[in-house]
């Protein structure tokens, strides 16, 4: 997994610079659709573009951002392989990592495609550009990254989640009122609370005889006769 990791860090990394570069990218396409007399249709898949690079580029700096873009779409196509390998997941891992293997099959239309936030590379386009001609080709590779980042993230989850799991069920917990100790400690506890009682008890008694009221005397009255 640590490999895989590292792998995609190292995509990103190329296709940062690859996006620093885009304007330099859709003027490449430009160029070889002009050339190919291709200007119609929509630029739809990656046989598309390795179709211009091989047979309508005739610039260095085209031929160079073309086969740059080639590149970083075999490496995720390698690395896409490469996670199959890395665990046999469930339905949610191999549902990402089945559209990555359609996104990046070299025949796939992805005219329909967007990247979106957080990514601006269609916004970098003009309106025309991002309706018809270069939407897709620029959203393939975020998009991909993104769903290889997704894998990995809940590929590490799952299993933090079975091995979390695993430890929980390993260990058996003794309870501390069942311990030697425990019993042998409240005992000495219990007399010592028992005496405590008995002395504010014996202090109470004593304080109440002590501040005792006296008795109140019935009022002086005369001698004689009293109703």
């Amino acid at each position: 997994m640590n490999e895989v990791v590292e792998t995609l860090r190292k995509i990103e990394h190329n296709y940062k610079l690859f996006q620093q570069q885009q304007f330099s990218f859709v003027r490449a396409l430009e160029h070889t659709r002009e050339e190919a007399h291709d200007l119609i249709r929509p630029v739809s898949s990656i046989t598309q573009v390795q179709c211009y690079k091989d047979h309508h580029c005739y610039n260095a700096t085209d031929r160079r951002i073309l086969n740059m873009f080639i590149s970083i779409c075999n490496e995720l196509r390698h690395l896409c392989q490469k996670l199959e390998t890395v665990h046999p997941g469930d339905s949610v891992s191999n549902g990402l990592l089945e559209k990555c293997r359609v996104l990046l099959n070299d025949s796939n239309d992805f005219t329909a495609i967007r990247a979106t936030y957080p990514h601006g590379v269609v916004n970098y386009l003009s309106l025309e550009e991002a309706r018809h001609r270069y939407g897709g080709v620029v959203s393939l590779i975020p998009i991909v990254i993104d769903s290889m980042n997704e894998w990995i993230t809940y590929m590490k989850r799952h299993v933090l989640y079975k091995v979390s799991r695993g430890r929980g069920t390993s260990k058996k917990e003794t309870p501390t009122s069942q311990t030697p100790s425990a019993v042998h400690l409240a005992a000495p506890a219990s007399v010592s609370n028992k005496h405590t009682v008995q002395l504010q008890e014996k202090d109470f008694q004593t304080y109440l005889a002590e501040n005792q009221r006296p008795p109140q005397k019935a009022p002086w009255r005369p001698p004689g006769k009293h109703p």
